[in-house]
């Protein structure tokens, strides 16, 4: 679960009138006028039994007005929205409305929270009996479906004495701008790929291989055969005799995640995030891949600064949209959690080779780069593969392709006619392309994945494990 600082904060507003005249009969009201209608019956044959009509819908009439002007002010009533926790895609989150009546009359009110539809498809209706000065609290859990910035509407009241008779109308300012962050893994799955990591960080320790990296081990007398670029002149003043310096693999390597925002990240596919539950409604949800990929960056940069490692991210469409230096610590968390889910997928090709340039001039050493994106089906061979080639002349790159499940059925599927048959051998022909262009990049060296978006997350920690596992970096 994200930390409490991620939650949206309560707020807090006194109700105000809908409109000069916010007063009505109650459907209790309007069944006892009609039933005072039931007197024309026998009015037909006793004149005075007509009269008895217009006697009791006068009564019922006076006595919903009294009601009416016992209900207490609007302004003397407050509503509270609270969350329990900061809202994301695949899990529940519960908000609290409390409702202080300063009045001098028990009110049962009928709440309508207007929340977006990346929150809530249709206002939510909620009933609570606020008691004179005791706050009435009812809760109710909804299910993200979008993930970035959105504003909370107004709350509506509809409120009436215990004895039903007449309600008023009243409204809450309760706008609020809410952040819906990417879905996170479970708890329990999460905890294996750490104990995994921890054991890998061991074992390096205990290896304590000398010479791989670039990190300061020690110091050591020169010997025949050693880089002279290694000699550490200050010993060697100091000792009279050539001093050389010994290096170890690094402990805390910079790693990338880089995230492609152009149109083919805009597919939507029906399936919850890995590590995640289907929607309340018991269906899948239905995400974009950068929802998907959104998420795999959160997993592994939890997983990588678990591990010591310094994250960094870059976000990029047609120009950059979000970028952050590798860092370390819960703070540094905070900030990639809220720049992905400030990323906002676009309608035109992404521009790889800007983005390619613009990691290089930010990232001069090596380090690891988890790329993730979608190849274009064009004929001629695609910008995002010129851009890997790029990288990988400094960096180890992990390059992940994420598939669309509707074309691999397709391309698996038996034809039962000439139409199915030419759409299947379109879809083979796009997957063998696909893997053709793949296969070249790891001809020059890079680690490529090409998977379903839900089984994308555990796939890119077990590759980042292993590359820590090797010391690839």
């Amino acid at each position: 679960m994200l930390s409490a600082s991620f939650h949206p904060e309560p707020i807090r507003a006194v109700c105000e009138r809908r409109r000069k005249l916010a007063f009505a009969l109650t459907p209790r009201s309007i069944g006892l006028l009609t039933a005072g209608f039931l007197l024309l019956i026998p009015g037909f044959y006793n004149a005075r039994l007509g009269y008895a009509m217009l006697v009791w819908d006068a009564i019922v009439l006076i006595a919903a007005v009294l009601d009416g002007l016992r209900l207490p002010h609007a302004s003397l009533l407050s509503i509270e929205r609270s969350w329990s926790n900061a809202p994301a895609l695949d899990s529940e989150t519960e908000i609290e409305l409390s409702v202080m009546n300063q009045g001098r009359v028990i009110v049962e009110c009928m709440l309508i929270d207007d929340l977006p539809a990346a929150l809530s498809p249709e206002p939510v209706r909620q009933r609570v009996t606020a008691f004179p000065r005791v706050a009435a609290r009812t809760r109710f859990r909804v299910t993200p479906r979008e993930r970035g910035d959105w504003e909370t509407g107004l709350v509506y009241l509809r409120y009436r004495s215990p004895l039903g008779l007449a309600e008023r109308w009243a409204r809450a300012a309760l706008t609020q701008a809410v952040r819906i962050y990417p879905a996170l893994r479970a708890s329990e799955e999460q905890q294996m790929f750490l104990a995994r990591s921890r054991q890998i960080d061991l074992q390096l320790r205990l290896a304590r291989q000398r010479g791989l990296g670039r990190d300061f081990e020690s110091l050591r007398d020169y010997r025949e055969g050693d880089d002279l670029r290694d000699v550490c002149w200050t010993a060697t003043a100091r000792r009279g005799g050539l001093i050389t310096r010994q290096y170890q693999t690094e402990r805390s390597q910079a790693v990338w995640v880089v995230l492609d925002c152009g149109r083919l990240m805009r597919a939507r596919i029906s399936g919850a995030t890995e590590g995640a539950g289907p929607g309340p409604d018991g269906n899948a949800q239905v995400h974009s891949k950068l929802d998907f990929a959104c998420s795999t960056a959160v997993a592994l940069a939890q997983l990588a600064l678990y591990g010591g490692d310094r994250v960094g991210l870059l976000v990029y469409g047609q120009t950059v949209q979000q970028r952050l230096l590798p860092g370390r610590g819960a703070a540094h968390l905070r900030q990639f959690i809220e720049l992905l889910a400030q990323a906002r997928a676009e309608t035109s090709e992404a521009n790889h080779l800007r983005a390619t340039a613009v990691l290089n001039r930010l990232q001069p050493r090596r380090s690891l780069i988890l790329w993730i994106t979608d190849l274009a089906e064009t004929a001629m061979r695609p910008e995002v593969i010129d851009g890997a080639i790029q990288l990988l002349r400094r960096h180890v790159l992990l390059f992940v392709a994420m598939a669309q499940p509707e074309i691999e059925r397709v391309a698996g599927a038996r034809p039962k006619s000439v139409d199915e048959m030419f759409r299947a051998a379109a879809a083979q022909e796009m997957a063998a392309r696909r893997e053709l262009l793949l296969a070249r990049l790891r001809e020059h060296g890079a680690l490529t994945l090409d998977l379903d978006p839900d089984r994308l997350t555990s796939a890119v920690l077990n590759q980042y494990l292993t590359v820590k596992e090797r010391a690839m970096v």
